[in-house]
């Protein structure tokens, strides 16, 4: 993704197929985004543009902080982001299976009632309320959760938790990990990562259903009063 800028500076051209241009990509998060076998670099492949964008963005910014992302996307332009999140939100290879879990029945069977029922005493909506019933997501910015491990899910989750992801203002996914425990995230990260493959993991267009609350990555989500 930084070859372009050094590229131009030198006067050079650069490939003109994106799949080319994004091979920077390819040793943290596979050919076409598939992902690898490190769980802690997720798979980009399938994701809505808008999502990728807004995470490409705020690495940019700073806003996320980890050191690689930050350097590569350091001096691209917002337009060049775009067309990076439009290349890997195009590609749709196979989702990989679910892996082996040890985690027990009633992890297992709390995480399902956290992801398909949330806690209404605690104020925990449902994971399928925004991410949707197969989980896979609305465009323009929700992403979906299948095909990730559950070690990743559950760092995201913490970053989430203890403010260090962040997203636009209102930051719904704060807000709602703010309320989860430690019990709490690994059973959702446990039952996530085991869930079947949809036969299609594309996203659900925008405005498919409305979201429980006003979230900012989703502006114009439909949320319920």
């Amino acid at each position: 993704m930084g070859l372009d800028v050094g590229l131009a500076q030198e006067g050079k051209s650069y490939p003109a197929d994106m799949a080319d241009r994004v091979q920077a990509c390819t040793p943290c998060h596979g050919q076409e985004g598939r992902g690898t076998n490190d769980p802690y670099f997720p798979r980009l492949a399938g994701k809505p543009a808008g999502y990728l964008y807004n995470q490409l963005e705020a690495f940019k910014s700073g806003r996320r902080k980890y050191p690689p992302m930050n350097y590569l996307l350091a001096f691209l332009t917002d337009d060049y982001l775009r067309q990076i999140a439009d290349y890997f939100a195009d590609q749709h290879p196979a989702l990989p299976g679910p892996p082996a879990t040890d985690a027990s029945k009633s992890v297992l069977e709390h995480g399902q009632a956290l992801v398909t029922q949330g806690d209404l005493d605690r104020a925990i909506p449902a994971c399928v309320s925004c991410h949707g019933g197969p989980l896979t997501g609305q465009s323009p910015g929700i992403p979906g959760l299948l095909g990730l491990r559950a070690s990743y899910i559950s760092a995201q989750l913490g970053g989430w938790r203890y403010g260090t992801r962040t997203a636009n203002a209102p930051d719904c996914m704060q807000l709602v990990a703010g309320r989860l425990t430690e019990d709490d995230v690994r059973a959702v990260a446990a039952y996530l990562a085991g869930q079947p493959l949809p036969t299609d993991p594309v996203p659900a267009p925008a405005g498919s259903f409305a979201l429980p609350f006003a979230c900012g990555s989703q502006p114009d989500g439909g949320h319920k009063p």
